[in-house]
């Protein structure tokens, strides 16, 4: 489901692995540089950023995680905002309830970019009706459940199988493939290479 080699280039950039997959680790500790003709020396030149630049990078890597482009996440940041609680913490629970993001947490697909394709295609059900919009706001008690149809898709498979240890905030029948969203998580249990709060700063300041 998709070239890895766009991804794997755009960590490289970043200089750490932001989709714990072994084939993106492979890749980054055999180039641990920027990728082009110059990367190694870009490396080796590549200095302490400023203030914003810092802000920036941890901005675009929030949106790579999440796969959303930046008028998506400057809506979800004035969201949060808006929100009662501490904005950083409210960003990334938006983001992680994404109907897309669930279901690459629960397992259905490998990566984000798959799970996204799976909801497009109508191969998702919440609460037992069809829905192919990748953004939609999953709340608690909302139920997600694989259609029958991709129950035996070998990718599907292959990634159930290898799925690791579900959040805590979703539960999982496997025997109807479903899972459903207990409570909005918490940041400690939101795992990514992230700090939200240079996140914030950066849209602060555009704003």
């Amino acid at each position: 489901m998709g070239n890895s080699r766009p991804k794997a280039k755009t960590m490289r950039r970043f200089g750490e692995v932001l989709i714990a997959r072994p084939k993106y680790q492979r890749i980054v500790d055999k180039r641990p540089y920027p990728p082009g003709m110059h990367g190694k020396e870009k490396a080796l030149r590549r200095g302490r950023l400023s203030d914003f630049g810092l802000q920036l990078t941890e901005k675009q890597k929030l949106a790579f995680i999440y796969n959303v482009g930046e008028r998506q996440m400057r809506r979800y940041y004035l969201k949060a905002s808006r929100m009662p609680g501490v904005t950083g913490d409210n960003l990334l629970a938006l983001l992680e309830t994404r109907l897309d993001n669930l279901v690459y947490r629960l397992g259905f697909a490998n990566t984000i970019w798959a799970a996204r394709q799976m909801v497009s295609h109508g191969h998702i059900l919440v609460n037992g009706k069809k829905l192919n919009v990748a953004s939609y706001q999953v709340v608690p008690g909302d139920m997600i459940t694989l259609h029958q149809r991709m129950r035996s898709n070998v990718q599907v498979v292959e990634a159930i199988e290898s799925r690791g240890p579900l959040p805590e905030f979703v539960s999982y029948e496997e025997a109807s493939f479903t899972g459903t969203l207990i409570r909005v998580p918490n940041r400690q249990e939101i795992t990514i290479p992230v700090t939200e709060q240079l996140v914030v700063e950066y849209y602060t300041r555009k704003t």
